[in-house]
């Protein structure tokens, strides 16, 4: 049985919510300040694991 490959990326536990927000800066970077609609996409994704890392504890570095 084939089953479809989903597009979407679950977001990643293991990174804090800096490691993200330095990821979302660099988007907006590479963007520069216009968000094409596959950037929106990546940028909707990374705000919600941002969001969600903000609740998880802080790990020991």
């Amino acid at each position: 049985m084939l089953h479809s490959m989903s597009t979407s990326v679950e977001p990643s536990s293991e990174r804090s919510a800096a490691e993200v927000n330095e990821e979302i800066r660099a988007l907006w970077l590479r963007s520069g300040g216009t968000l094409s609609v596959e950037q929106r996409e990546e940028y909707q994704r990374l705000v919600q694991e941002w969001a969600s890392a903000l609740t998880q504890p802080v790990r020991a570095a």
